[in-house]
């Protein structure tokens, strides 16, 4: 069966009894359908935060269909409620972009789902709307203030580096002409459109924690210079209470479950490569308010959502991530040890021997945060037990659990032993979290670290146009502020073609953009872009609906 028509088939419980198993009253429910809800934040509860348990699910470097981090985020939720325990699944929102596109959905897969399925990978409770909509108000209000031959702001368009947002994969947007067809239609300049997922609304959704806090970061925006050259942000166009009225409901954590009816919140989705790549800092503090266990996940590879989950987000959130689970598959393995796309599922121990350098560096990684992981084997039909024997004893060779997980076929009763080896992580008390880089460090000393420790690079490189926005950086007193690496996820390095673990390269920092509201520096690498493009055949190509309304090829 597919994984919309498990999904489709499942059972699935009215969600205010999903709600009384973390003892959450249905008045406290806001309820959108019988199958999901928003929590309201006067469950967030301070000392059950500090005396819970959060596991964080991260992967090695991922070939382009990823490695199936949700699906062993949730089966090892299910898995840990099948031991007894009160765990809770955390995990972002799905953005309709790649849902369309190649990647698919993020609700995981097989048996260990995130349901409703559909509504989760569509239009859910209408957050990224929400966002969408406020990023563009903000947009709006910059081209009326441009328009306004007196505003009082005199604001210089050649400075302005908002850009509107769209929830789809639309490359032809990226750089855009506004302001067509003379005077009375606005100031005409360039302009460009991220993804929703990408826009520092998104950011700031995820990192706040509170409404007055979201406000003020909002307020934060940089938006560029009055023609004096002094700077912009949202709450000199007075923006910001808009905006958060917008945003009012979007901040809520959301309620569904899993396929065996456990617990999950799911709520934000900012990529891992161009954003911070983590769900929203109340949703984890939520989870850890409800329950002893909370399994969150970081998008694509170790190196990009895991070192701004502990290097970002624990600091705004101030989380101490109990575990870790390093998710590896054997097809990745082949990838990494040179297989080429045709030959993902073709066995060869060679290749797995070669392509566990990637996952090495990974491991070494994790260590450097205090954290000693568990590497979880997201088992396919193409996996060889000779393969599977192989990668367990070189992890074993480094003092690294590797075990087999199933949850795809088997859902929790396939993931118990990789949640027993969390457990025991856990219990062993040889977990001690520490970020890698101080805040107050020199921007370069950040990127730098960032670059050789977790990449391996041999040093960075700026472009005139990076140091002349380093300078910009010092001037506006924001060099304090952590790092959001935006850097392809196919490589450790900048470049995508070179896989496994390379050494000895360079990474070159383009550009910067600022993200004051969210309280970050993005130093853009290579070529990388904050709108994708949809592939020469979208997944888009392969869905329909019957007349009674039932979606195939969704994934």
């Amino acid at each position: 069966m597919t994984d919309i028509a498990i999904a489709q088939a499942a059972a699935i419980l009215p969600i205010r009894l999903v709600a009384e198993r973390l003892a959450i009253a249905e008045d406290d429910l806001e309820t959108y359908g019988k199958y999901k809800a928003k929590l309201p934040l006067h469950l967030l509860d301070a000392q059950k935060i500090a005396n819970a348990h959060l596991i964080l699910v991260t992967a090695l470097t991922p070939t382009p269909a990823g490695e199936g981090k949700t699906t062993v985020s949730v089966g090892l939720n299910d898995g840990l409620n099948r031991l007894g325990k009160k765990a809770i699944a955390v995990l972002r929102e799905p953005s309709v972009g790649p849902v369309f596109g190649m990647k698919g959905g993020a609700t995981g897969g097989g048996h260990a789902q995130l349901i409703p399925m559909v509504d989760i990978n569509l239009h859910f409770t209408g957050d990224f709307a929400a966002v969408e909509k406020a990023n563009n108000l903000l947009a709006a209000l910059i081209d009326n203030a441009l328009h306004q031959p007196h505003h009082a702001l005199r604001l210089d368009p050649r400075t302005v580096t908002w850009k509107r947002a769209i929830d789809l994969n639309d490359r032809s947007l990226r750089e855009i002409i506004v302001g067509l067809g003379g005077k009375a239609n606005g100031a005409m300049r360039t302009d460009g459109f991220n993804i929703t997922a990408a826009s520092e609304v998104m950011a700031i959704l995820c990192l706040a924690t509170s409404l007055a806090d979201l406000k003020t970061k909002l307020g934060n925006i940089f938006v560029g210079y009055t023609y004096d050259n002094e700077p912009v942000y949202a709450r000199d166009l007075k923006a910001e209470a808009a905006m958060t009225i917008l945003l009012r409901d979007a901040l809520k954590p959301n309620l569904v479950q899993t396929l065996e009816g456990n617990p999950a919140l799911i709520h934000g989705g900012p990529f891992a490569n161009i954003a911070q790549g983590t769900n929203t800092v109340l949703a984890t503090r939520m989870g850890l308010s409800l329950g002893d266990y909370v399994v969150t996940e970081a998008g694509f590879g170790a190196d990009l959502g895991a070192e701004k989950f502990l290097n970002l987000k624990c600091g705004y959130g101030e989380l101490r991530p109990a575990a870790l689970v390093l998710v590896a598959t054997i097809r990745a393995l082949r990838h990494h040890g040179g297989a080429p796309a045709a030959e993902l599922n073709t066995p060869d121990l060679d290749r797995v021997t070669q392509g566990f350098a990637n996952l090495e560096k990974h491991i070494e990684n994790a260590r450097k945060f205090g954290l000693n992981p568990v590497v979880a084997i997201n088992h396919f039909g193409t996996d060889t037990a000779a393969e599977i024997t192989l990668l367990q004893k070189l992890c074993a060779h480094l003092g690294v659990p590797a075990v087999l997980s199933t949850a795809w076929a088997d859902g929790g009763a396939g993931a118990t032993g990789l949640a027993e080896a969390v457990l025991e992580s856990i219990a062993g008390g040889t977990n001690d979290f520490r970020p890698l880089y101080a805040w107050n460090q020199p921007v370069k000393a950040k990127i730098d670290t960032i670059a050789r420790e977790i990449y391996g690079a041999a040093g960075v490189d700026y472009t005139p146009k990076a140091e002349a926005d380093l300078r910009r950086i010092n001037r506006l007193g924001l060099a304090g502020l952590p790092i959001c690496m935006a850097k392809t996820q196919k490589s450790f390095s900048d470049n995508e073609k070179l896989v496994g673990r390379p050494s000895g390269f360079r990474v070159t920092v383009r550009e910067f953009e600022l993200a004051t509201g969210a309280g970050f520096l993005i130093p853009l690498l290579g070529t990388m872009l904050r709108m994708p493009g949809l592939p020469a055949l979208p997944a888009s190509e392969g869905m329909d609906i019957d007349d009674n309304g039932v979606i195939t090829g969704l994934s």
